[in-house]
């Protein structure tokens, strides 16, 4: 008899601990915004750095340097005539580190200045470089000087790339100079466009300042595929980017 009792009370004590186990579970309380870790706070706060005019073997391994200390990926608009054995190393250790390689044209010439076919020519020697040395093959163009036309866009099968810029190509501007426009223009899905050629150190040291800054203002780095992967961007036809949210062809900031 006091075996059986024994086992009744038994079988009540564990019904009752599992259903108040089972209602915890279902009461858990849901994270306030102010409980979010700061990564979850800001993810949705997206901008794309990139440069145009390498690969070369001075200015480029300094802000691959620089993109390295901070453990932020970019994205690198080529130029194809640059890229040989030697130059072709930064592209590799761009890749190692995150970031990605697309194209800026063969030979950065205006290229609506050109037959149709020279434009073809220009994108797939490009294309064939970078998939030679890196293994990808780009599905990006920035037109050098921003210089494009419809023509081009009905014979290049990439998406256009523009972007938020600061004049860097300009030697008589600061590193300051550069830092302080460009931070006065950023916003949420902005795609940064500055320039890694040779002798270009004002931008290098801007870069130093650019990065910690859009950490602090709450902006995650990511490359410019990425960006619009993570905006729920697809790309639209004849349309030229500057931020992925943009709702008109062209924007100029």
């Amino acid at each position: 008899m006091f075996k059986i009792i024994f086992v009744l009370i038994s079988l009540l004590v564990s019904s009752c601990a599992s259903s108040h186990s089972t209602n915890q579970n279902s009461q858990a309380p849901v994270p306030t915004p102010e409980e979010k870790t700061e990564e979850e706070a800001t993810a949705s706060m997206l901008v794309a750095l990139s440069f145009d005019d390498g690969p070369n073997n001075t200015i480029t391994p300094e802000m691959l340097d620089i993109l390295e200390e901070h453990g932020v990926p970019a994205s690198f608009f080529v130029i194809g005539q640059y890229i040989n054995d030697s130059s072709a190393e930064q592209m590799k250790r761009a890749v190692s580190l995150g970031c990605e390689i697309q194209n800026h044209s063969y030979t950065h010439s205006f290229m609506t200045q050109l037959p149709i076919e020279s434009v073809k020519d220009e994108i797939k020697r490009t294309d064939d470089l970078i998939e030679k040395y890196v293994g990808t093959r780009p599905t990006l163009f920035r037109p050098p000087y921003i210089n494009h036309n419809t023509s081009m866009h009905d014979a290049i099968d990439h998406t256009f790339i523009s972007g938020v810029g600061c004049q860097d190509w300009e030697a008589n501007r600061t590193a300051q100079m550069r830092y302080d426009d460009l931070m006065a223009k950023v916003q949420d899905g902005d795609i940064i466009l500055l320039h890694d050629f040779e002798g270009n150190v004002n931008t290098v040291e801007a870069l130093k300042m650019i990065i910690p800054e859009l950490k602090k203002r709450g902006y995650t780095m990511v490359t410019v595929s990425e960006l619009f992967k993570r905006k729920g961007v697809t790309p639209k036809d004849g349309y030229i980017y500057t931020n992925v949210l943009q709702e008109t062809p062209y924007q100029n900031r």
